[in-house]
Parts: C-alpha cells; structure tokens; sequence
C-alpha cells in the first residue's frame, strides 16, 4: 500500500510571524494605556508603567494569548491574516 502524500493546508511561516509582532504591539499599546489610564501612568508622550502596573500589563498580554489562542480559536491578527494552524 502506498500513501499519497496531500499538500498541508499550512500558512506560510511568515503570515505566523507578522500575525505574532502585531498581536504583540496591539496589545502592549491597548494594555499598556488602560493599565495607565486606570493607575495615572499616562504621559504627554503616551504612557509609562513601573512596577505592580507594568507587570499587570505584561499579566494581561500573556493572558491574551492564551485565552484567544486557546478558547477563542486564534487571536486578532492571526484571524485577519488567516495564519492559524
């Protein structure tokens, strides 16, 4: 018996890759200015965490992550750029 082998429906790697980098500045930029927003970390320039705030935003990225990936089927990007696997 032999076995055909089928092409992978894959995306490509760098539809994975850009789809990572732009979750990973949409969420650092939306979590970044709540997190200031609610703590008074807010600046002329955009924002500045230090401390229990910065890490509740960096708590609140990973948790984005996961939950979408796990339970929502694929963050943001990775659904407009069709980069699930």
């Amino acid at each position: 018996m032999t076995e055909t082998a089928t092409p992978s429906s894959q995306p490509a790697t760098w539809r994975i890759v850009l789809a990572f980098i732009l979750d990973f500045f949409t969420a650092f930029w939306v979590f970044g200015f709540l997190v200031a927003t609610v703590f008074g970390g807010r600046t002329e320039d955009g924002f500045q965490l230090d401390g229990m705030p910065a890490l509740l935003s960096f708590a609140l990225m990973v948790a984005y992550f996961v939950v979408f990936n796990k339970f929502l089927g694929g963050t943001i990007w990775k659904r407009i750029l069709k980069a699930k696997r």
